[in-house]
């Protein structure tokens, strides 16, 4: 099999690679247009097709993407409304048009000569996101996807163009995000909280009026005022925001980085007249996460750690007034003792709350989480087999655990108390 640069194939490297290279950082992933040709020349050279509605390719030996350029033109509502041409006589140019925006629309040839007709190297160096043409309304979700750029880059100075802002705009006021399937928006979403600060994301959003459409449990945080002696940041809002950002500097999982941004979700349940205190905010929190969870089709580990960090965040913060029992009865709900994992990132998420309160709250240890920790170590060294010895079976093994565990956990949170 000849490599592509030995064969007569007219290729270019497009996309997201090219806007990487050009800004100096990582690219996971390199994709590459194919101009003058047809699929049965592709698959003559030993490329597999991928999918029948889009002329994708996969390279036999580096595995990367290649496709036949090509256009697009909305028939339809929905991801599958449009009409798409390819052939010999789409140009290079018809295809970098349809991208989304002018720094994804550039491409560079074999000889490394970059092609850029819609001025992508001009906004990069002007750190601007704007849009390639008005075709952008024609895809809802790129709505999101400006959203996760500017999320992504913006500690390199970007912005949004105003009339790329005002598009997005337009796209929500006009219903456009109705036709986004849930498995859509969460695979932006979850991609949003890989950046350094996924708080953009959805500050962007609810800035265009999306964050109203797609997840108004959090678009309901905004103005539900807290104790300012707990809370001297702002409202539950600014709160879930500066929590998203620390978790992302607390940790690279993604997991962990949307319990931050959930925890306090039962806060936008909290009737005005109870303002600033929200008594019971982690029930109703864990109970409307659920149906979150549902709609926007989150997996599993998600769901799981999330609605966790919700209904027990102020029990970890509590740990120090907790009698032993009930820091046992807290592990057992957390599913400490079979899937003790689980634990670390809990602890990491209510470390990510502590920290978003405020510049003077950032960075500090949570002694909390250590204690909580320290109390799962102590009962996971508890030498099972020498109560199975001891002749406890059945109830009488559990309940022997039981107290054992608890005596542990007393141990752990005296001597806590003594180097405190």
């Amino acid at each position: 099999m000849s490599s592509v640069k030995e064969t007569s194939l007219q290729c270019y490297q497009v996309g997201g690679s090219v806007r990487d290279a050009l800004l100096g950082v990582d690219s996971q992933d390199r994709d590459w247009v194919v101009v003058g040709e047809t699929p049965e020349t592709l698959i003559a050279l030993g490329f597999k097709q991928v999918g029948a509605d889009f002329p994708v390719f996969i390279h036999p030996i580096s595995k990367e993407e290649y496709a036949l350029a090509r256009t697009e033109k909305k028939t339809g509502p929905g991801y599958h409304g449009f009409k798409v041409q390819f052939g010999r006589e789409v140009s290079l140019e018809e295809d970098l048009i349809r991208r989304d925006l002018t720094i994804n629309a550039m491409a560079i040839d074999s000889h490394g000569k970059i092609i850029d007709p819609f001025g992508g190297q001009k906004d990069l160096k002007q750190r601007i996101l704007r849009h390639v043409s008005d075709a952008f309304a024609e895809d809802p979700l790129r709505v999101l996807r400006v959203a996760r750029f500017l999320a992504r880059f913006a500690h390199l100075g970007f912005t949004i163009a105003p009339q790329t802002l005002t598009l997005m705009q337009n796209i929500t006021s006009s219903g456009g995000l109705k036709e986004l399937t849930p498995e859509r928006i969460w695979i932006e979403t979850e991609k949003a909280l890989t950046t350094p600060r996924p708080s953009i994301f959805f500050k962007t959003l609810k800035e265009c009026g999306a964050i109203k459409e797609l997840f108004f449990e959090l678009e309901t945080l905004a103005g539900q005022t807290q104790p300012q002696q707990y809370h001297p940041e702002g409202d539950a809002w600014i709160h879930t925001l500066l929590s998203v950002d620390a978790a992302a500097q607390l940790s690279p999982k993604t997991e962990v980085r949307f319990a931050a941004l959930m925890h306090d979700i039962g806060k936008g349940l909290t009737p005005n007249s109870s303002l600033p205190h929200h008594y019971g905010h982690e029930e109703t929190g864990a109970k409307q996460l659920e149906e979150f969870c549902l709609r926007i089709k989150a997996p599993k580990s998600f769901t799981k750690l999330a609605i966790l960090t919700a209904k027990y965040h102020m029990h970890c913060h509590r740990i120090a007034q907790m009698r032993p029992k009930r820091i046992v009865k807290l592990l057992g709900q957390l599913d400490a003792f079979r899937n003790p994992k689980i634990v670390e990132d809990f602890i990491l998420a209510c470390t990510a709350d502590k920290w978003g309160r405020g510049e003077d709250r950032m960075n500090k240890p949570y002694m909390p989480g250590e204690q909580l920790k320290d109390c799962l170590n102590s009962c996971i060294a508890i030498d099972n087999k020498a109560i199975s010895n001891t002749g406890h079976t059945g109830k009488a093994f559990g309940d022997t655990l039981h107290k054992l565990r608890i005596k542990k956990v007393s141990d752990v949170m005296a001597q806590n108390d003594h180097e405190i």
